[in-house]
């Protein structure tokens, strides 16, 4: 599964628009911050957390599916290798054997995707919410006129100084460091781009 949100997502939980960010101050001058809201919530340490706790809910389930699709590989080498030496009857149990772990497999990947995503989806939400509250925060005692979340814009060039996604995790990490000690067990940190490397329940890949 790909951790990255969609933009509907994270308009969802952040609002019907950027607007949402606007930190106004009437009469002074426009100051104007970006956060990336996908990588601030994965480098919090809750949100680090509970996409451990998501890999470890869901890594039987991804077991279990990688399983399925050794054992539909094998009948197909079996009936790829032995064509010359099975029976017409043993290549029709086998077929009907293959046609139906595919449907199962099928149905499997399917329940797995669909839940990976709903309980990744309500982390961001739940976490995103309490995120706006910070920046709310945040932005006016800081001079912002302006905080905007860069996942739904095309910045094409912004100053270091005026990414403020840093500044908003460790905020966040203060507020509610007694969320992130009870969702579960430490992750690997989110990369720069806003996509964790590894903490995340990884989609099952078919062997040969």
């Amino acid at each position: 599964m790909k951790t990255r949100v969609s933009t509907l997502t994270l308009l969802f939980f952040l609002g019907t628009a950027p607007a949402c960010l606007l930190a106004q101050s009437a009469g002074a001058p426009t100051k104007i911050g970006f956060v990336s809201i996908q990588e601030a919530i994965l480098s919090t340490a809750e949100g680090k957390k509970s996409m451990a706790d998501l890999q470890k809910k869901y890594q039987p389930r991804q077991l279990e599916i990688q399983n399925d699709q050794r054992d539909i590989q094998a009948i197909s080498d079996q009936l790829q290798k032995q064509a010359a030496t099975l029976s017409d009857e043993e290549q029709r149990r086998l077929n009907r054997d293959l046609e139906e772990k595919q449907k199962v497999l099928k149905r499997a990947s399917e329940d797995y995707q669909a839940d990976t995503a709903a309980d990744r989806d309500e982390m961001f939400r739940r976490i995103g919410q309490k995120m706006v509250k910070v920046i709310q925060d945040y932005a006016p005692k800081n001079g912002y006129s302006v905080v905007m979340g860069s996942d739904q814009l095309q910045v094409l060039f912004a100053a270091t100084e005026i990414d403020l996604t840093d500044q908003v995790v460790k905020l966040y990490d203060a507020a509610y460091p007694s969320d992130a000690a009870t969702s579960g067990g430490p992750a690997t940190p989110a990369t720069r781009s806003g996509t964790p490397s590894t903490a995340k329940p990884a989609a099952p890949k078919p062997k040969p």
